[in-house]
């Protein structure tokens, strides 16, 4: 019998290997997390939904940034209808907003082509965490960079799902950079 769980790459990050030591380890542990639940959705790539479904399970921080527990089990209770219910439109789709390039390495820019295994949206959102994390002088991302990133491509997957459980993602992003003294915009739209 065949296996049609599509295969998404196995290494830390997207064809980089210094892209693992540019993450905390909570933040690696994120992105492990969202591979595995894109394997299990059947999705062919890791999308900005994936990744925030592994924050809000696995960072403090990031449940703690949102507006108290209602807020936060209406997004999860999004995020885990995803492969049932409004997030069956998603399969078979490529996540792209067009907000940014196509970058191949989450670290740099101007490249045109896509990374393997995850979307476009995704790979932009972690270049705005790194990049988010080097406006504080930090070399490593952790999982606030990333939902900051997330939160402010307004037309990605991630973004979708706060919207429809009630959350203004400026607002978050905005509590994010508040909290955290920055003034990034990121590189959404």
């Amino acid at each position: 019998m065949q296996n049609r769980t599509p295969r998404i790459p196995q290494q830390p990050a997207p064809n980089h290997a210094e892209f693992g030591a540019r993450l905390t380890v909570e933040l690696a542990a994120v992105v492990t997390g969202a591979r595995r639940r894109a394997l299990r959705d059947g999705d062919r790539q890791i999308d900005t939904a994936h990744l925030l479904h592994s924050l809000i399970e696995s960072d403090p921080e990031v449940r703690a940034s949102f507006e108290g527990g209602p807020q936060l089990a209406k997004v999860l209770g999004y995020l885990v209808q995803r492969s049932i219910g409004y997030g069956l439109r998603w399969q078979g789709s490529v996540e792209d907003t067009g907000a940014v390039p196509v970058v191949r390495d989450p670290g740099s820019a101007g490249r045109d082509t896509g990374v393997e295994g995850w979307s476009p949206s995704a790979v932009s959102a972690m270049a705005g965490a790194h990049e988010r994390a080097e406006l504080r002088g930090d070399e490593r991302a952790g999982g606030l960079d990333l939902l900051a990133a997330l939160a402010t491509d307004h037309e990605c997957r991630a973004v979708e799902v706060l919207v429809r459980a009630g959350v203004d993602a400026g607002q978050l992003a905005a509590r994010i950079a508040g909290a955290s003294g920055q003034e990034w915009q990121g590189t959404g739209g």
